[in-house]
């Protein structure tokens, strides 16, 4: 199993626990919870492989969505066990993106594509999954809430990978610089409050 199929399922497991604590969140039935954590695991990696022209990853691997559905009935029976549901998708969501993006890059790698489209490869696997989730479940995503740094962490643990594959032609380091850059900005921005500045309005002049 190559590092890429590793990482794929590693994503869509806790992407697809992502959403279906937002399912359990939103009060829904075993079929919303199922279809919400697939959505959220595949959606992102889906992206990915039409916008390069590659295989879909769960049509080519349908146990990928065993995985997802695993996920969903795990949260449907535990749900109730976490003091904050809210908290634990926050952590577990930044902990897929840190798997998502190193995907997305290494996809694009794959593909022989040039850097700035591996960049924007890297940013689509880890985001839209969880994008997706936040749309159908009325909440303000997270990828758009007040300067944190979750796309832009994606961007730069991208951009990492793509600094390390100038140093060496191992994909090893270059995969764990992209995953550690990118969770070390996203936890700092959970645990921290680290933030890039916003826009603010401003009268106009007269």
């Amino acid at each position: 199993m190559t590092a890429l199929v590793l990482l794929d399922l590693a994503s869509v497991f806790i992407f697809a626990l992502t959403g279906a604590l937002a399912a359990s969140r939103a009060q829904l039935d075993p079929v919303g919870f199922l279809f919400l954590a697939a959505l959220t695991a595949l959606g992102g990696g889906t992206l990915r492989d039409v916008l390069i022209d590659r295989p879909l990853f769960w049509i080519a691997n349908p146990g990928v969505l065993a995985v997802a559905s695993v996920a969903a009935v795990a949260v449907f029976f535990t749900a109730h066990l976490l003091e904050s549901r809210m908290r634990t998708l926050l952590w577990l969501d930044g902990l897929a993106l840190a798997i998502a993006v190193p995907a997305g890059v290494a996809a694009a790698l794959a593909q022989g594509l040039t850097g700035p489209v591996v960049l924007v490869m890297g940013m689509v696997t880890g985001t839209m999954g969880g994008l997706l989730r936040d749309v159908i479940c009325n909440e303000i995503p997270v990828v758009l809430r007040q300067g944190e740094l979750y796309v832009s962490a994606a961007f730069a643990g991208s951009a990492a990978a793509l600094v390390v594959t100038q140093v060496t032609p191992d994909p090893l380091p270059m995969l764990a610089a992209c995953a550690a850059v990118t969770f070390a900005l996203r936890a700092g921005s959970l645990a921290f409050g680290w933030r890039l500045p916003v826009y603010k309005p401003r009268p106009p002049r007269r």
